[in-house]
């Protein structure tokens, strides 16, 4: 049995070695569930990776967004580097649901743009759960979502081994037969290709290829190959091969499952007339005629997920396979991580009634079966019942988690920091607004002239625009972020806010979970006292965490009221800082701002961050006045790769863009 090894520089410091070791007891002693209440930056995931490493469990870690969960990916990389850490989202770059909107009769046809890589990485968590058990997966809530029946997956593996006897054609049958495909180009994941007496294949997880010569009708070779310099990386005795698709369906299942939809079919048809819905009954039985035709001649059809539980032989209702189900193919025993934990279950549990309310719409118009609404999340209850020893992690576990009990605290950071001091300023009725802003400009102009950042918080994206037009005119260096600036550019931002391209950021509710900023230390929050989700307590606490990491860092809530979501929140800050303050005052620790080098995609690949792709692209012309293009994309596409293995998603991302470049030239 593989084991958990942590690899890092750092000791357990502060809170961390009293919570690691409550954990680890308490999940020894049996309990089910247990909360870290960690303050932003104690340092919550270190501890998590102490108590994987104690436990020697694998470990799904769930996290509510897939910026998070890459971060979290990488942290724990860092922390495992000799064990399987792996990362499974949402394979989708844009995706919209199959939907039909009864009051304008309108019908949305479903659109989805599958990112190659994002799968590949999906192949790989799942290979990884079948084959070891020193696995931990970062996913996020798609982990939820059904998948293949791990069972099925599993069977049809392909096992190949230097001296079996078996010929070319043979090998590329069994290849074709889970799903992958046979070219005569290059090759990518998921293809094979034969060359006289070799079979070169990259298994959909990989990215290296492999070679596997034959003579005689026996296999006398197998090489690992870099498919881009073709350099020999190693010579190996056995090669197994995973589907490449997670959905596998025999034949014989796939013959009773067109039987089934047939039966189904007839019901619905019948239930229809009964109830005089003549037109629903039409659509659905030319739909799903056609569906039938198209799987009886090719074995697929768009929307094929929806006919799932036909497929896999579920009963009606039945929970579909998730990834839940390759971690039970591997142990019962295993521990689940929901870091961000009021945010996360919250989600998971939603996800359900979203999809069901779509469905229902649906079926009842004719556009579906019944059956269809087989095709889900998994319900919360149903999610309860397959994730393992649970750990929640939080600076504000929600009701849920509290109800759980086991709370165990991690207030005081390994660096001496304490909470940020809060004041509340009081701004008369009459000209609020400006009242406000006239106030934080003088208090950011002072924490500017001393070297730090500022942030202030709004309630609206046109509140944040407008604030930050105005913070210009008077001289402030500011930008606005908020969910209307893409992804890519929103990183740039914080990249540039970081360096002193601006000293001011005013945003929405982006502000919060996940952000590490420890040159803020200022945060103005205004309309503090306007109760609603913006400016609840678990809110307030989540910004004011954002000035944690920064030994100057004070907090301003603009209230005329002290509602009692500011109450709860400025209790629960000063609570803690008490206990940082006495703590450092006991050990004589005097607080540093934590110093954290600002990485950028664009500095990544030694560029300055502005007009970096222009830069690149005019770097590439130049470039194929002395080679060929075919091999500069080669090389980029090297690098992309090599980007996204240590889950550097803004680099690859930025050589993506320009590979598009290259191949429209």
């Amino acid at each position: 049995m593989e084991k958990f090894k942590l690899k890092t520089t750092y000791k357990p410091a502060g809170d961390q070695p009293k919570a690691i070791h409550a954990l680890v007891e308490g999940f020894e002693k049996g309990k089910q569930y247990q909360t870290l209440l960690g303050v932003t930056g104690s340092g919550k995931t270190f501890t998590a990776a102490n108590v994987i490493a104690a436990l020697q469990k694998p470990t799904l870690v769930i996290a509510h967004n897939k910026t998070l969960a890459a971060q979290l990916a990488q942290e724990y990389k860092e922390f495992f580097p000799d064990n399987a850490v792996h990362y499974f989202v949402s394979y989708y770059d844009y995706y919209q649901p199959e939907a039909y909107m009864p009051i304008t009769d309108t019908y949305i046809e479903k659109e989805a743009q599958i990112n190659e890589e994002i799968e590949r990485l999906r192949h790989a968590a799942t290979e990884a759960l079948l084959t070891r058990s020193d696995v931990i997966v970062v996913a996020s809530v798609s982990c939820i979502y059904g998948l293949g029946s791990p069972e099925e997956y599993e069977k049809v593996n392909i096992k190949l081994e230097k001296g079996q006897a078996i010929s070319r054609s043979e090998i590329l049958r069994a290849l074709i037969g889970v799903h992958y495909e046979r070219t005569t180009a290059d090759l990518t994941p998921g293809q094979c290709r034969a060359l006289g007496n070799v079979v070169e294949v990259i298994p959909q997880s990989a990215r290296e290829m492999y070679r596997i010569e034959i003579k005689g009708e026996r296999i006398e070779r197998i090489q690992k190959i870099n498919p881009v310099s073709r350099r020999l990386l190693e010579e190996t005795d056995t090669l197994f091969i995973f589907p490449a698709k997670h959905f596998i369906t025999p034949e014989a299942d796939r013959t009773r499952a067109v039987a089934t939809i047939k039966s189904e079919l007839s019901a619905q048809l019948k239930t229809f007339e009964k109830e005089k819905k003549l037109l629903e009954a039409e659509r659905l039985k030319r739909r799903t005629s056609y569906d039938l035709a198209m799987i009886k001649e090719v074995g697929y059809c768009n929307g094929i997920e929806n006919y799932s539980r036909h497929f896999s032989g579920k009963l009606l209702g039945e929970p579909p396979d998730t990834l839940m189900s390759y971690f039970a193919k591997n142990t019962k025993d295993f521990l689940t991580i929901i870091d961000e934990s009021h945010v996360t279950v919250p989600q998971i549990r939603g996800m359900y009634a979203g999809d069901r309310a779509r469905k229902e719409t649906l079926v009842e118009h004719g556009f579906r079966l019944p059956s269809a609404k087989d095709n889900r999340p998994l319900q919360f209850a149903e999610f309860e019942a397959r994730i393992g020893k649970t750990l929640f992690t939080s600076a504000t576990p929600g009701p849920y988690e509290l109800e759980k009990k086991g709370v165990v605290e991690q207030v005081i950071r390994p660096t001496g920091l304490i909470d940020p001091e809060i004041s509340v300023k009081p701004v008369s009725e009459k000209e609020k607004y400006r009242g406000q802003i006239s106030d934080f400009i003088t208090e950011a102009e002072a924490a500017i002239k001393k070297g730090g950042r500022v942030i202030a918080t709004t309630l609206t994206k046109k509140m944040a625009e407008d604030l930050t037009a105005f913070l210009k005119d008077k001289n402030i260096k500011a930008e606005y972020l908020h969910s209307d600036i893409e992804t890519l550019p929103r990183i740039q931002i914080l990249a540039d806010f970081r360096k002193g391209v601006f000293d001011c950021i005013v945003g929405v509710n982006l502000l919060r979970e996940g952000l590490d900023l420890p040159e803020v230390s200022l945060i103005g929050i205004l309309d503090a006292d306007r109760e609603g989700f913006l400016r609840s307590a678990t809110s307030l606490i989540q910004i004011i965490g954002r000035a944690a990491r920064n030994v100057a860092g004070r907090v301003i809530l603009y209230a005329d009221t002290v509602t009692g979501s500011m109450e709860r929140a400025i209790g629960e800050t000063n609570r803690r800082r008490a206990i940082q303050v006495a703590y450092n005052k006991k050990h004589n620790i005097t607080p540093k701002t934590i110093v954290k080098k600002v990485h950028e995609m664009a500095e990544s690949l030694g560029l300055e961050h502005k007009q970096a792709v222009a830069s690149l692209i005019a770097l590439d012309r130049e470039a194929l006045k002395h080679t060929s293009r075919a091999k500069l994309l080669k090389e980029k596409k090297a690098q992309m790769n090599a980007a996204v293995k240590i889950l550097d998603f803004e680099s690859a991302a930025l050589l993506r863009d320009e590979i598009c470049v290259l191949e429209s030239l």
